[in-house]
């Protein structure tokens, strides 16, 4: 909602608002071993697994395990 907010305010262009919608829509398709970042690109890692109520466990590259929201995380484009 924020980056549509944005963009009608004028602060984001189209280009880049189209962008963050569609990595958000794709949020719902993770899955254990899909490299995961959050969405400030602070930390990255790897989901660990899916839990009952959607939330996944993911494991960040420091070590630490985490639980986040879906829509918290990007999926890491393939190098």
């Amino acid at each position: 909602m924020s980056a549509v907010a944005h963009y009608i305010a004028g602060v984001l262009d189209h280009q880049s608002m189209a962008k963050i919608v569609n990595e958000l829509s794709e949020a719902a398709d993770f899955g254990p071993g899909d490299r995961v970042k959050t969405l400030r690109g602070s930390m990255s890692g790897m989901i660990v697994r899916v839990l009952p109520d959607g939330r996944v466990v993911w494991r960040a590259d420091s070590g630490a395990e985490l639980t986040a929201l879906p829509e918290s995380l990007l999926r890491e484009q393939k190098k």
